[in-house]
């Protein structure tokens, strides 16, 4: 997407303090001017610039498997360690992005805002390390089930060795539609050997919303998608394989070639600023276990405001690592996996499903589409209550499935639009074949000459709101 005009940029700034209202219950966050960071919203709903004082994620390895990530991206510079070419027919090695996905991913995470002479695009964990795996290119198979194959071939491989080089968060912003034993046994190596694995939900949740995978594995955190108004985007999916969401609409970020700023929408993004919130949390608490991590991550999630304690479309809520880091609560026992899925698919008889699924289960708290109510816009003054401002999907009719032979091939889980015109505010995803595997086109945005660099956030209020982000 191209970035904003200066009069758009100004109405963004607008709609961002107006979000920041919403989610923090308090003052709105400062304007940057017309910085790139104004154009952050998520990073003002979700008070960044206060939980830096308390951690920027450094220490913390986050593992992108992608398409490579262009370490040379000036918002990346020192932030990409040497990591593993998994696509050994294109050019170059993985720090060689092959059409941008994984550095914008990496961007979300651990961008710094160094370009501009300070003034550039920030990740949500600016001091944490990214490892970069490049996984082959997608659309390039015979058929659907060459492509399912060869990624359940390859991300096996990926998974074991982020977590043999230590990647504490593993981010898998990638999808197909097809498990094997062989991606369930690499993700119950990586809780093994201590690391989260977060993936993307998908975007076909206003088509066939087919589950995929890894998001699909048991033991694989879900991130779907919000928008400015903390509620459900319309393509991001839902089901009973939700567990978490995060910001996934109007992204601005550092990416991979023209003006090296691009914005994007789509649960890609979403899994990035989850994955980002471990990554700070875990520098806070480096003694944690993984278990307690996703643990605490859970308990200080906003919420469904049904009462629910999850639903198919938030999950538990909206990632909030500020109160994660404010008021962690109890983490709970180091070696207790607190998802249920795990626990779920081990019950399940080898031969009933040999490729297990924590989406195909039953699942006692999910939600009836047809029966969720929209969530309330009240704010709650009790800030760091784990039932402030609750964030809940927007209730969703009967939806037409598209048949699995219109899928199209294997597809990273991406949403590249152009902003040439002002957006609806959740833009539509348009039938299956999903046309974001293709290369994304890099778009030259109109910034204003001069940047102000951003003042010091004085410290708020916590977020609140639909399902406070922070």
């Amino acid at each position: 997407m191209r970035i904003r005009s200066e009069g758009l940029t100004r109405r963004r700034s607008a709609m961002a303090a107006a979000l920041g209202l919403l989610l923090v219950g308090g003052s709105a966050v400062p304007a940057f001017a017309d910085s790139t960071r104004s154009m952050q919203w998520h990073l003002d709903a979700m008070k960044a610039d206060e939980m830096w004082r308390t951690s920027t994620g450094k220490g913390v390895v986050v593992a992108v498997i992608d398409s490579g990530v262009d370490q040379a991206n000036p918002d990346l510079v020192g932030q990409v360690l040497k990591g593993k070419n998994l696509e050994p027919d294109v050019r170059g090695d993985e720090h060689t992005d092959y059409d941008g996905h994984g550095t914008s991913m990496a961007g979300l995470i651990a961008g710094t805002g160094r370009s501009n002479g300070g003034n550039g695009a920030f990740g949500l964990a600016p001091g944490a390390k990214i490892l970069p795996v490049r996984m082959p290119e997608s659309g390039v198979g015979a058929n659907q089930a060459v492509e399912n194959e060869e990624f359940n071939k390859v991300a096996p491989v990926a998974i074991r060795y982020a977590v043999d080089r230590g990647a504490k968060v593993i981010n898998i912003s990638l999808g197909t539609y097809a498990g094997s034993q062989a991606l369930t046994d690499s993700v119950r190596y990586a809780l093994d050997h201590g690391s989260l694995v977060f993936a993307a939900a998908g975007n076909s949740g206003e088509g066939s919303n087919m589950v995929e995978y890894p998001s699909g594995t048991p033991g694989v955190v879900t991130v779907g998608a919000i928008g400015h108004d903390a509620k459900k985007t319309d393509e991001s999916q839902h089901g009973p394989q939700i567990d978490l969401t995060a910001p996934g609409i109007d992204m601005v970020h550092p990416c991979k070639g023209g003006t090296q700023l691009c914005k994007t929408s789509g649960t890609s993004d979403a899994t990035a600023i989850a994955s980002a919130s471990a990554a700070l949390i875990w520098a806070k608490h480096p003694d944690w276990t993984n278990n307690q991590v996703l643990r605490v991550m859970l308990n200080t999630a906003g919420a469904p405001t049904s009462g629910a304690k999850r639903n198919n479309y938030v999950g538990y809520g909206i990632v909030r690592p500020r109160i994660a880091l404010k008021t962690p609560g109890d983490p709970g026992p180091p070696d207790v996996y607190p998802l249920p899925d795990l626990a779920a698919a081990e019950r399940k008889s080898p031969s009933a499903s040999p490729e297990p699924s924590k989406a195909t289960g039953d699942s006692e708290n999910s939600d009836n589409p047809t029966a969720a109510a929209p969530a309330s816009t009240s704010v709650s003054d009790d800030s760091d209550s784990n039932n402030t401002g609750l964030w809940i999907g927007l209730g969703i009719g009967a939806l037409a499935l598209i048949g699995a032979a219109t899928a199209g091939l294997a597809f990273r889980d991406r949403r590249r639009k152009s902003a040439a015109a002002a957006p609806p505010a959740y833009p539509h995803q348009p039938p299956y074949p999903n046309p974001y595997q293709q290369p994304q086109p890099q778009h030259r945005p109109t910034l204003p000459p001069h940047f102000a660099p951003p003042p010091a956030a004085p410290s708020g209020t916590q977020s609140s709101g639909e399902a406070p982000l922070r």
